[in-house]
């Protein structure tokens, strides 16, 4: 994925509520995800095409992207989302339920032009993972963990290792295909400390970011997909340290201790353009 990709936050909002979608353009989330499935109900599903096709229009989402989740292409309201998203002013459509790349081909046949994202919550999902991130069409992974724990019949909460085989199949199959992969939600949004524990273990595993359900659970997202100070200064000090090393004809520097080599450097370099782009971002 490009470094400098922002997708710390992304926030799920129901395309049917006109407040919500007013709110959000002033949430600093990096991403929204407009839902015209889960959150709509199935008698709202036409009115919420116009609503938010109206509300994107009006644009004022700055540098947020925009990315609206259709109704799969089974359902009796799939294909008229997606012929409504060409129509959009977004950035992207998220396929929910996504199992093979047969899918994403029927889904690009109508929106030649709309990056594709992928919603991975079935099992089958998991196990054509590889595929369906090497789609050229395809932009991002979002982990739909509830769905997918529904289906294997495992526990979500704790540490999550009943979903980790799942969850680091999808970013080793992101990462190869140089995409954004995105953690699923976290469902208590009042409970801050599981939030942060649980946006921890998924930075640590190499997650871009956390998918949310609620405002509140914003600030913590941002914080914990950010670089902190500590480790830019680090960053900077093992860029410095080894074009030092080069210029004086060694091949490797040592920083607090530590080897620093060229793929440290490239690790470093990539942080730092994040760090950047997160400072760009405030500034919008």
């Amino acid at each position: 994925m490009p470094a400098a990709f922002l997708c710390r936050s992304v926030l799920y909002i129901p395309a049917a509520k006109e407040r919500a979608l007013d709110k959000a353009r002033t949430l600093p989330v990096d991403a929204i995800i407009f839902d015209l499935e889960d959150a709509v109900a199935p008698n709202e599903k036409a009115s919420a095409r116009k609503t938010l096709a109206a509300e994107l229009a009006n644009g004022g989402y700055g540098s947020r992207k925009r990315i609206v989740r259709i109704n799969g292409l089974d359902s009796i309201w799939g294909t008229d989302d997606a012929h409504a998203v060409a129509q959009m002013n977004c950035d992207a459509v998220l396929l929910p339920k996504t199992e093979t790349t047969s899918q994403i081909t029927q889904l690009t046949a109508i929106l030649p032009d709309t990056p594709v994202w992928c919603m991975m919550e079935t099992p089958r999902g998991m196990l054509n993972a590889p595929d369906i991130a090497n789609h050229p069409a395809v932009e991002g992974i979002v982990m739909g963990t509830n769905d997918l724990a529904k289906d294997i019949g495992c526990a979500t909460g704790g540490d999550r290792m009943a979903l980790m085989v799942a969850l680091q199949t999808c970013l080793l199959a992101a990462r190869a295909a140089n995409i954004a992969c995105v953690d699923g939600v976290y469902n208590m949004f009042k409970d801050e400390t599981g939030l942060e524990a649980e946006c921890s273990q998924g930075r640590a595993l190499g997650m871009d970011g956390k998918t949310l359900i609620h405002p509140a659970q914003i600030d913590i997202a941002n914080r914990l997909f950010s670089p902190s100070d500590d480790q830019i200064d680090l960053a900077r000090r093992q860029i410095q340290a080894f074009d030092a090393a080069q210029a004086a004809g060694e091949g490797v520097a040592v920083v607090n201790g530590s080897i620093v080599e060229n793929l440290h450097v490239a690790s470093a370099r990539a942080l730092l353009a994040k760090a950047d782009a997160i400072r760009e971002r405030r500034a919008t």
